[in-house]
């Protein structure tokens, strides 16, 4: 199983803002054969270190993360997410 995780620093992070990107991140659930599992987080510390958002995928191979990454709905995430992040940060693992 390949877990992929992505925390996401948004430039706006009002409610509204992050709302708005949590249901963009959800949309992908049940659209995309090869994500097998999609779950996604908001942080409530707000620390200094903290980012907003965390957007926890798992695929059965690296074949189908690559496929995700091409996905026509993935890519709609990308776009938003070019247009909304601050900065990024990921980790991919096999376990």
């Amino acid at each position: 199983m390949i877990t992929h995780i992505v925390s996401f620093k948004l430039k706006d992070n009002s409610e509204e803002s992050v709302a708005r990107t949590v249901s963009v991140l959800r949309n992908m659930e049940g659209k995309i054969e090869q994500l097998k599992h999609i779950e996604v987080g908001i942080d409530f510390l707000h620390s200094e270190r903290s980012y907003d958002i965390v957007l926890i995928t798992k695929f059965e191979s690296r074949a189908d993360l690559e496929a995700y990454q091409v996905h026509p709905e993935h890519k709609i995430v990308i776009e938003h997410m070019l247009q909304a992040r601050e900065a990024s940060v990921s980790v991919d693992f096999e376990s």
